[in-house]
């Protein structure tokens, strides 16, 4: 059995679309990293996304295990020509598809962008990959919100909508635990 305890960074303080921009996390709150630290494992392997925001969470958490070099295939998903503009902005320009790329998330995306789909085969190819290199051993995996969406959304076997209902706070936990019979949720969004 493999362990996923899956970290979402520390805040940005950005109230746009941020995906593959790289933007520095808010890591002052260091009382609520110290106690998140004491709910990960001892051993194991840690690795992040290879954006600055989740790398320096990764950082903060101050863990033993050896840390993997950062992944690129971990990034949040790309928001194409929405990247960094707020939501409002978006609805004015591009209504119906800011719709459907949220009411219907699948094959839609942002101009530009990637879709929900081919950001989950990006996702799943790398969080496979650690699995296979690094069998029955804990993964610490920081990471960005639709990351952790995507593997609930495996691990529960239903739809993209569905699993992006769940909400995934800055510096909450996602245990997630994978065996040759399937996929168990631990723990979702769990805050110290």
């Amino acid at each position: 059995m493999t362990n996923l305890y899956l970290i979402r960074h520390g805040p940005t303080h950005l109230n746009s679309m941020v995906g593959w921009s790289d933007v520095p996390a808010d890591l002052s709150d260091t009382a609520k990293i110290e106690r998140l630290r004491k709910y990960l494992p001892d051993s194991g392997k840690v690795i992040s996304s290879d954006l600055t925001r989740a790398r320096a969470t990764a950082d903060a958490l101050k863990l033993d295990q050896e840390r993997l070099p950062d992944e690129a295939n971990l990034r949040e998903i790309n928001f194409g020509d929405w990247e960094l503009k707020q939501f409002a902005e978006i609805d004015r320009t591009d209504h119906d598809l800011l719709f459907a790329f949220y009411d219907t998330p699948g094959p839609t995306s942002a101009p530009n962008g990637e879709s929900w789909d081919g950001f989950c085969r990006r996702t799943d190819r790398a969080i496979d990959k650690l699995m296979n290199e690094y069998p029955e051993q804990a993964l610490t995996i920081v990471v960005h919100f639709g990351v952790i969406i995507s593997q609930i959304q495996r691990a529960e076997g239903r739809g993209a909508k569905q699993a992006m209902r769940h909400k995934i706070d800055n510096f909450s936990l996602t245990h997630l635990k994978y065996s040759v019979s399937g996929w168990t949720i631990n723990r979702l969004n769990f805050s110290a």
